[in-house]
């Protein structure tokens, strides 16, 4: 699973800490999914999305495998 996390953080202006205040998690659970260490629950995953106003599939790109 790839990610845009870091980039959309980016975009909106968002440090590591102040998007793991919005999404309710630690910081370093924002930093393992940006490093694509942790694939995020459905329920981060879906806050995620609220947050930065993406579908869920232009946050994480799955790979064909990963779906198998």
């Amino acid at each position: 699973m790839k990610t845009r996390l870091k980039e959309l953080r980016a975009r909106d202006g968002l440090n590591q800490t102040e998007l793991a205040k919005r999404t309710k998690v630690s910081r370093q659970t924002i930093s393992l999914i940006e490093r694509e260490e942790l694939m995020p629950s459905l329920l981060i995953a879906m806050r995620l999305s609220h947050i930065f106003d993406e579908p869920i599939d232009n946050i994480f790109i799955f790979k064909e495998e990963d779906l198998v």
